[in-house]
This record gives C-alpha cells, structure tokens and sequence, in this order.
C-alpha cells in the first residue's frame, strides 16, 4: 500500500449534522468529531482524551450516543449526527440542563455535552434507576471540576421529578377510566 496516496486520498461523505445535510470531502481516518470541528466549524462538539475515555465527544449518531473519536467521518456516512446544540435548541435536555445548573453540575462546562447526552439516554433507557446505577452509568464521562456529586445529584433530581410526573399522569389516566375526572 502506497502511503503517500492514503494520506492525499479523500471520500465525499453525506451526513445529516442537526438536521441539515452535510456533503463534504474527508481522509479515510478523519475522526466524526474532527469532521464537526474542523470540517464544520461546530466548537460544541468537543474533544478530550482522543480515546474515547473521556466522554467529552459524546455525540448522537442515528439516536445513540457514541464517542465522536472513536467512529470516522467515512464510517457515518449517511448517517444523522446530532450535536449538543439540536438537542438544546429542541428541548428535550431542558430538564436536565436546568438541574445541572441548579445543582452547580456544570463548572467549566467543557464536559457538560458528553454528561448531558450520557444522562439523556440513561433516563430514556433506565427511568427507575437508583444513584448507584446513576453513578455507574455516568463513570464512563470525566470531570475534573465538579468531584462527580453534583452531576449524580442532578441526574437524580431529573428522574425522581419524571417518576412523580409518570406517577401523577397514571392517578388522573385511572380517575378517568373511573368517571372520576
């Protein structure tokens, strides 16, 4: 294999970034997380360790999250990315990102995308979890600021204020099938 070649060769990709469709030209080993930054310009996909240790590239890619350093551009293509930003701007993190805030979970704010995706899919696949699975869940993000308390505390608060909403919407759903409404 020619390695001068590889290093000059690129692929034209087309990925749907937020909800706009991206048609760009990457090297083979162009990282989905260099290919927001560089590529797009996108400074809230973040990049930590490089490893996919840190959490802090953590992006949506076809609904599930995955670390943007460990998938390459070419690997996406045809594929919807979702950054911290459609998330944001849609709504669905709002609960969280007010209990972040509230709980002082967000210091420096530079691993908060990865912990608020990371926390979005543990409520949407385990919503009774506990703190210790809380805590589990949540390790595979790092934070050097907050000491890890005030993130398990927020995503807490999130779920028990979800239970009590599902919990609230099952007593008026069964006062309504009995004519009690």
């Amino acid at each position: 294999m020619n390695i001068a070649k590889t290093e000059t060769e690129t692929h034209l990709v087309k990925i749907t970034v937020n909800g706009v469709e991206q048609v760009k030209r990457v090297a083979p080993r162009t990282h989905l997380i260099d290919f927001l930054r560089d590529g797009l310009g996108m400074r809230t996909a973040r990049v930590g360790c490089e490893h996919g240790v840190c959490g802090a590239c953590t992006i949506r890619l076809d609904g599930d999250i995955v670390r943007g350093c460990l998938v390459l551009a070419v690997q996406a293509d045809g594929s919807e990315v979702e950054t911290i930003d459609a998330a944001s701007d849609r709504g669905d993190l709002s609960d969280l990102q007010e209990a972040f805030h509230r709980f002082n979970a967000l210091q420096c704010g530079f691993c908060t995308s990865g912990m608020l995706f990371t926390a979005s899919a543990l409520l949407a696949e385990n919503p009774d979890a506990n703190r210790e699975q809380v805590r589990e869940y949540m390790s595979g993000n790092y934070c050097r600021c907050t000491g890890y308390h005030a993130i398990v505390d927020a995503v807490c608060s999130v779920l028990e204020d979800r239970r009590t909403a599902r919990a609230e919407t099952e007593i008026e759903k069964t006062e309504c099938a009995d004519g009690q409404h």
